[in-house]
């Protein structure tokens, strides 16, 4: 006869709240490719400057995803976008 050892059942953490009218008053960063040491520029996806003209869904560095349309500089940078770039090593705006 077997025995099963006893398990202990944690609930699911709550799903990250949604932020996107607080995501829709901020600007973020996009990676639109990179170059490394040796070889050609590597895209990453879509430019801001083709998602402004063809309408083309960009990604941040957060994760969302929109087209973009408003002048960045008029909203604040998004924290979480600054934190990864921070990580990353970038420079980036103090405000």
């Amino acid at each position: 006869m077997s025995v099963v050892p006893e398990l202990e059942v944690k609930p699911l953490a709550p799903p990250e709240p949604q932020l996107d009218g607080d995501h829709e008053r901020m600007a973020h960063i996009v990676l639109e490719g990179f170059q490394p040491d040796e070889g050609d520029y590597v895209p990453a996806g879509p430019s801001v400057v083709e998602g402004i003209v063809n309408g083309t869904p960009v990604r941040a560095l957060c994760g969302k995803v929109w087209v973009p349309g408003r002048d960045p500089q008029k909203y604040p940078l998004c924290p979480t976008c600054k934190e990864i770039a921070g990580h990353l090593g970038w420079s980036v705006p103090s405000s």
